[in-house]
């Protein structure tokens, strides 16, 4: 697959999170990373020049802080103006069919406070309902998001583990090695993994190989 990342951070520099995160996505080969607010300071979208970007890809991610319970406000204007009726849904609108999409963010409360009795009442997956919606109306396949909690306490040492699974994630993706139906049904996409990452012909066990095929009677 060709990753798509559409990055969205309006105060990058106070995010050691985003920052080791976007690393990550910039040196994995076969992803492509597009800082939004870096390209549209003025947010004056070029609409013609994004919908050629997710034309050109198989996964578009969607990376950002949780502001709000929902994004920063250019990628709600990127969505609003890019995503067109009869391009992205509608009656001819045929174009992100059959894509992968899904939301890589950080969230400054812990993973208690975003559930039903919690401070937020509601899980993340809830919240990003919009997401999911739109990607049904795009008819494009949603997976659990990425998430990284408790980020406004975090020390470097614990951010490092995310940024690693992150790398997996999307070099899993490009090499079409992320299953993606349970993918799909996870609560998250770091809760584990490894169960999510289909394993190479080299490193199953030798039982597990296929047989080689035999020659026929000489």
């Amino acid at each position: 697959m060709k990753v798509l990342v559409l990055f969205a951070h309006p105060a990058l520099e106070k995010s050691r999170v985003n920052r080791a995160l976007l690393r990550v996505a910039e040196d994995t080969p076969g992803v492509t990373f597009h800082d939004l607010y870096q390209v549209y300071p003025d947010f004056l979208i070029e609409v013609a020049r994004e919908q050629e970007l997710l034309l050109e890809h198989d996964a578009i991610v969607f990376q950002h802080p949780f502001y709000w319970y929902s994004t920063p406000a250019l990628l709600k204007e990127w969505q609003d103006l890019v995503l067109e009726h009869n391009w992205a849904y509608g009656a001819t609108g045929h174009a992100l069919v059959g894509k992968t999409t899904f939301n890589v963010l950080s969230a400054g409360g812990p993973e208690t406070a975003y559930q039903a009795g919690g401070y937020n009442r509601f899980s993340i997956r809830q919240l990003l309902a919009p997401y999911e919606a739109t990607a049904h109306l795009c008819g494009m396949r949603y997976l659990a998001p990425f998430v990284v909690h408790g980020t406004l306490r975090m020390r470097p040492e614990e951010i490092a583990p995310f940024a690693r699974d992150y790398g997996r994630v999307l070099e899993a993706l490009v090499a079409d090695r992320l299953d993606l139906a349970e993918a799909a049904r996870a609560p998250r996409l770091n809760e584990d993994v490894g169960a999510l990452i289909r394993p190479t012909l080299e490193s199953l066990p030798l039982a597990a190989k296929p047989p080689l095929p035999q020659d026929g009677p000489r």
